[in-house]
């Protein structure tokens, strides 16, 4: 079965779980809501804990909300636990810089320009 067909994933999450290579029911079993979680985060999506709860009651088979107070606290926990050891990177620049480039035709350009007051001297 497919990302987009588990309980508690919306077509943006199941969107976020395919870009960082989770296709399947499979995929997330294997990696694991807390692993999982983190892949979305580290490509850069900003989802909020609401995702994590999702992608744990979605291998529980329940609605998100049915997850004790106790397990969300364990959830963020274990995540917390991976971002202080491998914390998170701001996203750098949309684009490196910008440099402007002037074009100049064969024989134009190579001397300094004259101006009149040196064809007097």
């Amino acid at each position: 079965m497919s990302t987009s067909g588990l309980r508690n994933i919306g077509p943006k999450s199941a969107a976020w779980l395919r870009q960082v290579g989770l296709h399947t029911q499979q995929d997330l079993i294997d990696t694991g809501a807390v692993v999982a979680f983190v892949k979305v985060r580290r490509a850069g999506f900003k989802p909020s804990l609401n995702l994590l709860y999702s992608l744990e009651a979605a291998l529980l088979g329940c609605h998100w909300q049915e997850l004790p107070v106790a397990r969300r606290q364990q959830l963020v926990a274990e995540y917390e636990a991976i971002i202080a050891v491998q914390p998170l990177k701001r996203p750098g620049p949309a684009s490196g810089p910008v440099y402007s480039t002037e074009v100049v035709a064969p024989g134009e350009g190579d001397e300094p320009a004259q101006d009149d007051t040196d064809l007097l001297d």
